[in-house]
């Protein structure tokens, strides 16, 4: 498991954070992890929402549209 040392947070944000691990129940290490596995996960949800966003985009602007076989050109370019 990695470790992670947050210098130079304000005690106004300290406190906060101590209060709210406080009302959850949960040490402030814990309120601390449960918060930045929550904002991590995040963020890698809407990578893969924007992804399959894009994909689906894109496969609509490409319907009905062929496109040629390159596998002989790029045969020959590399045996140059």
């Amino acid at each position: 498991m990695g470790q992670v040392i947050i210098r130079n947070l304000d005690d106004n944000v300290v406190g906060l954070l101590k209060d709210r691990a406080a009302r959850r129940g949960h040490s402030l290490e814990q309120e601390l992890r449960d918060i930045v596995c929550t904002v991590a996960s995040n963020e890698s949800q809407k990578f893969l929402d924007r992804s399959a966003e894009l994909r689906r985009e894109l496969s609509a602007c490409m319907q009905g549209r062929e496109f040629p076989d390159l596998t002989a050109m790029i045969r020959e370019d590399r045996d140059r």
